[in-house]
């Protein structure tokens, strides 16, 4: 509602993708606002923010944050300083500014790291057989080590 009052799908604001102009990604209470300047970024956000004060809602500028590939001035906004950042999380996976996700892939290898030793007891135990153990490694490791490799760019250099 916010999103389509604020005239988010007709701005012209926004990365292309595919031919396509995709200026914001949402899920759940979650938006990520995208632009290719920090005009246009600024312009979006401040659509989001008047939009929603409209219907009683404010933008707690604390949860807002400002992510560049490029340099960036510092922003404010209601007399607040809009924190500006290298990295964040968004939907379970690390997104930096320099598009650089061999520390995604670390800390995934990480996580699965660490269900390999929380399974540990069960691996050796003699009790399960091994084609249960090899159901369970797949079931609960593998999904651990591989979620979002499906966005992951990897250099040569790096295999």
């Amino acid at each position: 509602y916010i999103m389509r009052n604020a005239g988010l799908e007709e701005a012209q604001a926004g990365i292309k993708i595919a031919r396509r102009n995709i200026n914001n990604l949402r899920y759940a209470d979650d938006t990520t606002l995208m632009a290719e300047s920090e005009e246009e970024l600024k312009s979006l956000l401040m659509k989001v923010k008047e939009e929603s004060e409209k219907i009683g809602l404010k933008l707690n500028i604390q949860k807002t944050k400002i992510m560049a590939s490029g340099p960036i001035t510092s922003w404010e906004i209601d007399g607040e300083t809009v924190e500006t950042v290298s990295d964040f999380i968004f939907l379970g996976s690390k997104i930096t500014a320099d598009g650089n996700c061999s520390h995604e892939i670390k800390r995934c290898s990480l996580l699965g790291r660490k269900v390999m030793t929380n399974l540990d007891s069960i691996l050796k135990s003699r009790d399960i057989t091994l084609p249960t153990k090899v159901r369970l490694v797949k079931a609960m490791v593998f999904p651990v080590v591989m979620y979002g490799c499906e966005s992951w760019t990897v250099k040569k250099a790096e295999c």
